[in-house]
């Protein structure tokens, strides 16, 4: 476009300068040939001044409307682009809800199924200890009143019981430990804990487990020992204690957690993939809780691909 304006002006100049010529006076004498010839070729540049002009006016003209055609086309695609963004937000905004409703789907079948495995292990503690005392009431048919006396015991009366011992005093039997409170072993065992006299509370949390191992406290219990192992960096023992807990208390409310500090012990221990394992598993788990989230920044922290384990 610029070449063209520098032609056009050349030849305006050109033209310009030969009327100047043709209109400088002349001699009295008769025009010659020479002035005729510089004449006709200035009409003829004035000619092709206004040709080019007027072919560059329909050139300007077309270019004016290729350009506006262009913006309209770049207007109309920049509108078709937001549509399109837009419904690829909806899409994107539909496929997360229903990502995070599977998600909540998920975690509660687990936690459904951890409930039941809680209850199933209740189910089979409690059939053996009844199977273990009808082992004992078997054992032991000689101790009952009106059994014959084994040879060479002492004889017995079936009203009044054993015979006397030496000294006149009848044999006692073993008197049974009686068994704490639970509630009040439990919150002292946790004001300990928090206090940092572990060494009672762990007393306290073991008595918890031996007296109500059907509990729903006993499951905490067992994770407070595993917090306690873990705090004094008894990895190992940490993790023998948060698998009774994700074992035989799969239902209880610091499952999770468990299975959080779990998978830091194994880190701690250089058990890399073992640990790598079960933080993903936790995820999988456990999706929607806190837990999952530190086990996301700890995964994102060590550089790993965060994928779902398969249970």
């Amino acid at each position: 476009m610029k070449m063209v304006r520098t032609v056009r002006n050349r030849l305006l100049a050109a033209a310009i300068f030969a009327a100047f010529i043709a209109s400088a006076p002349k001699p009295a004498h008769a025009v010659s040939k020479e002035i005729i010839q510089l004449q006709t070729q200035v009409q003829q540049l004035l000619d092709m001044v206004q040709r080019l002009q007027s072919t560059m006016d329909t050139r300007f003209g077309v270019l004016q409307n290729l350009t506006q055609q262009t913006a309209d086309q770049a207007k109309q695609m920049s509108g078709t682009v937001n549509d399109l963004q837009q419904k690829l937000n909806a899409q994107a905004e539909g496929v997360n809800g229903k990502v995070d409703t599977v998600s909540g789907q998920v975690q509660s079948l687990n936690d459904s199924v951890d409930e039941l495995k809680t209850r199933i292990a209740k189910l089979d503690k409690t059939l053996q200890d009844m199977q273990a005392q009808l082992q004992n009431v078997q054992a032991q048919p000689a101790g009952m009143p009106g059994a014959a006396p084994a040879p060479g015991g002492p004889p017995t009366n079936p009203a009044m019981g054993p015979a006397a011992g030496p000294g006149g005093q009848a044999a006692a039997a073993p008197a049974m430990n009686q068994a704490p409170p639970l509630q009040e072993t439990f919150q002292s065992g946790l004001r300990d804990f928090n206090a940092g006299h572990y060494q009672v509370a762990v007393s306290e949390f073991q008595d918890v487990l031996h007296y109500y191992p059907l509990d729903d406290l006993a499951g905490t219990a067992q994770f407070y020992l595993g917090e306690i192992a873990y705090n004094q960096k008894h990895y190992d023992d940490a993790i023998s204690a948060y698998n009774a807990v994700l074992e035989g208390f799969a239902g209880n409310r610091n499952a999770s957690a468990a299975q959080l500090h779990k998978g830091l012990a194994l880190l701690a221990v250089n058990k890399r993939d073992a640990g790598i394992h079960e933080l993903r598993l936790l995820i999988q788990r456990h999706p929607r809780t806190p837990e999952a989230a530190s086990a996301r920044s700890k995964l994102n922290g060590m550089g790993v691909r965060i994928t779902t384990a398969a249970r």
